[in-house]
């Protein structure tokens, strides 16, 4: 394996770090249903009151360009910037001025062994308190609930208060998802947060999603989110979903069977009971993607006469 400390560099921020902060990290480009992840980057970095870089990552070894290309700026005849994809540690503030250090941005094409050993040596040298991340996948749930979380990690107690889903599966991993397994092996406190977003709105920039990762992260950490714009935006998105799903029928009925199987599943002891347990309904894939279908013609096609478009 490579040597984990060749994969980035500190700055001189990195000296004056704090002992014992909390570590948050959320990595793009796998599965970031609603936006999730990247909407949780981008608050971040321009909402807060601080953020400062501690380490940068080298993207010639850790990127594959030919699959996420970095974007130059044409001017008539010349280039003017180049900006490639960055994948940082950051020292961010939160609403109230607590420090925590903050893990962002494409998650590694190659050398994930090393990754995952130089941010576990960047953790143990900062001395972080406790390591929090944040994903989200698409699931036939309907909108018209509260977004769910499944918990995974070495906290007790938050599994057992938050995690809504919690299967016996394989799935494909990321590479947060080998961190929080090496961490949990050096009995580091580690949470990771999946955020479970629907099926139909998993291409879309979802601002409850990112208002649930948010409200996770604070339950982990104790850091302090400003959400109220957050909150105005969610109510101008789903009043747009709604007008939509109003207008037909065909979507009314089919978000209603989402709901009914979302409220099976929910009530009494929901780790025994399965979104398929609903009758002669169709199954939750086969609802979730025909409201996937109707909304992407919607952004495609601009206001008919289902209502408006999401753009």
């Amino acid at each position: 394996m490579r040597n984990p400390r060749e994969l980035y560099e500190l700055t001189a921020a990195a000296m004056d770090v704090p002992a014992g902060l909390p570590l948050v990290g959320g990595l793009t480009g796998f599965a970031d249903a609603g936006g999730t992840v990247s909407q949780l980057g981008a608050y971040t970095l321009e909402n807060l009151p601080r953020h400062e870089l501690i380490a940068l990552f080298d993207n010639d070894i850790l990127l594959d360009y030919r699959a996420r290309r970095p974007t130059f700026t044409f001017e008539q005849d010349h280039l003017t910037d180049y900006a490639p994809p960055k994948l940082a540690l950051y020292l961010v503030d939160d609403e109230v001025g607590r420090p925590f250090l903050f893990l962002h941005g494409y998650e590694p094409d190659f050398e994930w062994e090393a990754f995952s050993a130089a941010v576990i040596g960047l953790i143990e040298t900062l001395e972080v308190s406790s390591t929090t991340w944040v994903h989200a996948i698409p699931m036939p749930v309907p909108h018209t609930r509260p977004l769910s979380v499944t918990v995974s990690g070495n906290n007790a107690e938050l599994i057992e208060q938050l995690s809504a889903w919690r299967p016996r599966t394989q799935a494909p991993a990321t590479a947060m998802h080998l961190i929080e397994y090496r961490l949990t092996e050096r009995e580091h406190l580690t949470t990771g947060f999946v955020v479970l977003v629907p099926h139909y709105l998993g291409d879309t920039e979802y601002p409850a999603a990112l208002i649930t990762a948010l409200q996770s992260i604070a339950a982990s950490t104790g850091l302090v989110f400003p959400t109220d714009f957050l909150r105005d935006d969610d109510r101008d998105f789903v009043a747009n979903i709604n007008e939509q799903v109003q207008s037909n029928q065909e979507l009314e009925r089919l978000v209603g069977a989402l709901e009914e199987r979302h409220d099976t599943y929910m009530q009494d002891n929901p780790i025994k009971r399965g979104l398929a347990d609903a009758g002669n309904l169709p199954s939750a894939d086969e609802i979730a993607a025909e409201l996937e279908q109707f909304l992407a013609h919607q952004r495609r096609h601009g206001k008919d006469d289902a209502g408006d478009s999401l753009d």
